[in-house]
């Protein structure tokens, strides 16, 4: 199974380290597949890159500095083909509150802001906690494929709204847009005046080897002149716990507007988030790549079993992401998560996501782990029926 120098069957135990994903359920036979980080070892080469910044020994406040932006800049120019500039960065301390920050940024209280669901569920909560409304459009689905439906955006899109959201690739579907599709965003958004927030934290976890990301800021100079583009290498790299991520805005005008609502919320990123970032563009493809090939191997591994053994759960092919979207309403539960936590897997409830009957399954783990929670899910409904 293991063919690559790194040892993706292999992973440290989590437990007792202040994991979200694992001390949710300390003391407890559950299988945690819920949150998205993987249980993976990061790439040694990155490690190395974080033992040198320790071995400074001295962790004082840390401003973005000319190695990790050179570090980001090429990674955009090399991997995406996007030439970016060094002042349309903004080091961050996770997407999540630059989401909720470009709420506050782009839309005013009586204004509204538009997403595609099921969605990551930071991406419905974000337009509430702003106290913007929320005009939640979901997905449709055209030959087994999900897209946006952009009928249904149409018609319920106000005279108020300023913002668009977009996931890319889309979780919790797996997604990746296509060109057509993305142009035909872009068109959307300059009928209706809209600012484009693009997270594409998920855009170097491509499974599908006949697609691939396209940046929406690269797409097309007038949608970049809208585009709040965000990214990290968290998700890559099984970076989360450091906190580095970064927005890239080409107009100088969003950008102050961006900045300013910053001011005395968001604090400097920590030193080692900025190391692990420069490593991980650095040096970190090699182990990216091994990364892909194990995860392909746990996409196909889990296809195969929910066709053959669980074909009552419905799973349409994805192209991105270590999460599958499943499709739970054949079963006839109630409670679909706690179902299956009973039965010793944790999953991700697909209500906050915006859609019930849904469950998300983390993928990005062992083989063997990965057999077990399958094997699990497998017996409960076998003692269910």
């Amino acid at each position: 199974m293991q063919s690559s120098p790194y040892n993706f069957d292999q992973c440290p135990p989590r437990s007792g380290f202040g994991s979200l994903k694992w001390d949710k359920y300390a003391d407890r036979e559950i299988l945690p597949l819920w949150v998205a980080d993987m249980d993976f070892e990061t790439a040694p080469e990155i490690i190395r890159g974080l033992q040198a910044r320790l071995d400074h020994g001295v962790f004082g406040y840390t401003i973005p500095h000319q190695e990790p932006i050179a570090a980001v800049l090429d990674y955009l120019q090399t991997r995406h083909q996007y030439t970016a500039q060094a002042e349309w960065l903004h080091f961050l301390p996770g997407l999540v509150p630059a989401i909720n920050l470009c709420c506050r940024a782009f839309a005013q209280a009586d204004e509204s802001i538009m997403t595609a669901t099921p969605v990551y569920p930071p991406f419905i909560q974000a337009p509430d906690f702003a106290q913007r409304k929320l005009i939640s459009v979901p997905l449709c689905l055209e030959n087994d494929r999900w897209t946006l439906d952009f009928e249904a955006m149409e018609a319920q899109i106000e005279t108020t709204t300023r913002v668009f959201i977009l996931c890319n690739p889309h979780n919790p579907v797996g997604r990746v847009y296509d060109r057509d599709e993305l142009l035909r965003l872009a068109a959307f958004c300059e009928r209706h005046d809209l600012i484009l927030i693009s997270d594409e934290i998920h855009c170097d976890l491509i499974l599908d080897r006949d697609c691939q990301h396209i940046m929406s800021a690269r797409l097309d100079p007038g949608l970049a002149a809208r585009t709040v583009t965000l990214m990290a290498p968290s998700k890559t790299y099984n970076l989360p716990g450091l906190a580095c991520a970064y927005s890239i805005i080409e107009s100088h005008q969003l950008r102050r507007r961006f900045s300013q609502t910053l001011r005395g919320i968001i604090t400097e990123v920590n030193c080692f988030g900025y190391a692990g970032c420069q490593a991980a563009y650095q040096h970190g493809e090699t182990w990216r790549q091994a990364l892909l090939s194990y995860l392909r191997g746990n996409y196909a591994y889990l296809q195969q079993f929910l066709t053959e053994r669980l074909p009552e759960i419905q799973f349409r092919p994805m192209q991105a992401t270590y999460l599958a979207w499943l499709d739970v309403s054949r079963l006839g539960l109630d409670k679909p998560a706690a179902f299956f936590e009973a039965a010793g897997v944790g999953l991700s409830d697909g209500t906050p996501f915006g859609a019930q009957q849904h469950l998300r399954l983390n993928f990005g783990c062992p083989r063997a782990r990965l057999v077990a929670a399958l094997e699990r899910m497998e017996s409960a409904l076998a003692r269910k029926s």
